[in-house]
């Protein structure tokens, strides 16, 4: 059925469609920025990176792409880098 099969590519399109995620990632890369300026912000950066984690995690399982699983990996790689730094921050 023609109007079935369009039905199912736009549900497709839309549970594989990253772009909000990834907007909210943008934004949570410039609050990591602004916060990196305040004193005893560890706390809060460590929230932050959790909240990055997430968006990476949903933009690995929405995506078919061998290429962004890879990324996936490597965001995920840094990310703990990145909170293991943060730790230190408090």
């Amino acid at each position: 059925d023609p109007a079935r099969m369009a039905q199912e590519i736009a549900l497709f399109a839309e549970r594989s469609d990253v772009s909000e995620e990834l907007t909210r990632l943008k934004s949570h890369f410039g609050q990591f920025r602004t916060l990196l300026k305040e004193e005893g912000s560890g706390r809060k950066l460590d929230f932050l990176i959790q909240e990055m984690g997430r968006e990476v995690n949903t933009t690995g399982s929405k995506s078919q792409s061998a290429e962004i699983s890879s990324l996936v990996v490597e965001a995920k790689a840094e990310l703990e880098k990145i909170r293991e730094q943060v730790q230190n921050i408090e």
